[in-house]
């Protein structure tokens, strides 16, 4: 769903109207944007007034009524403004933009989501649309690692997922203490370890650049083919409409081409150390 002129130019003031603490840096916010559709990958400019704009992926259910649901991490001057916005306070917004994870075009496939960190988030509205029409698709796996069992994000979505029963969910992390009971390690061990039919599953990876590159090889290694693997990109965006070329990512602008892009596009780029 591309956004009119206006909207990909000009935000568009709209208002927070709850804010929840996910983890200790990152934080979901549910912000009022009037009527406003979007499809699972996309993203939206967000503009914290006199200090900055930035693209913050959907996290929410694109086919539920409602408020737009965005998880920022606050790691820089503009995301640390947007996550300390509490109710009532405005916020700019501009979108939707970017291309879309490919749930409809993956019917009839078994599905793997593999999520790493904040990764899950720009994952989650496919989970839910994957979910919402169960019947169409064959196995569904949501595959996720994060550093530690304090960085889950979503853990109460998690567990209801994982009690559904038609849908396998593993949780991995890089460290824990004693009271950690799952997975230790990195997620590739989890892809590694997953049975199934490559000539039948469709991949949709988010997470950081060189855990994507991992998995994607992992994939590939037990015989999922490239053009059936998706990843999304995260690049420094400005303008979100390809004119500023900040977003540059070899030959693509991640705004413009992106951020879902499929991995045979990708993959020479992932292993060029200067991109």
């Amino acid at each position: 769903m591309a956004p009119t002129p206006e909207a990909a130019s000009v935000p568009i003031v709209a208002r927070v109207l709850a804010r929840r603490r996910e983890t200790n840096d990152t934080w979901t916010l549910s912000i009022d944007a009037g009527e406003f559709g979007f499809k699972p990958g996309q993203f939206n400019m967000l503009y914290a007034f006199g200090i900055g704009e930035i693209p913050v992926s959907l996290s929410g259910d694109p086919g539920a009524p409602g408020p737009l649901i965005h998880t920022v991490r606050a790691v820089g001057s503009a995301s640390q403004a947007i996550t300390r916005l509490k109710p009532g306070d405005p916020i700019g917004l501009r979108g939707p933009f970017g291309t879309a994870w490919p749930v409809q075009d993956s019917a009839g496939s078994d599905v793997f989501i593999v999520a790493g960190g904040l990764g899950l988030a720009p994952l989650r509205p496919a989970v839910y649309r994957l979910l919402a029409e169960r019947d169409r698709y064959g196995r569904i796996a949501v595959l996720y690692g994060t550093r530690s069992p304090a960085d889950i994000l979503f853990p109460r979505e998690i567990e209801r997922w994982r009690r559904r029963l038609d849908v396998t969910v593993e949780v991995t992390v890089d460290h824990a203490d004693a009271g950690w009971h799952g997975d230790v390690g990195v997620v590739t061990k989890l892809i590694e370890r997953a049975a199934f039919d490559p000539d039948r599953t469709v991949a949709m990876v988010c997470g950081p650049e060189i855990m994507m590159r991992f998995a994607g090889r992992a994939l590939q290694d037990a015989g999922v083919t490239p053009e059936r693997i998706h990843l999304s990109m995260e690049r420094n965006m400005k303008c979100a409409v390809g004119q500023c070329g900040h977003c540059q990512f070899g030959p693509t602008l991640v705004c413009r081409d992106g951020a879902v892009m499929r991995y045979d596009r990708l993959r020479p780029l992932l292993t060029v150390r200067e991109l």
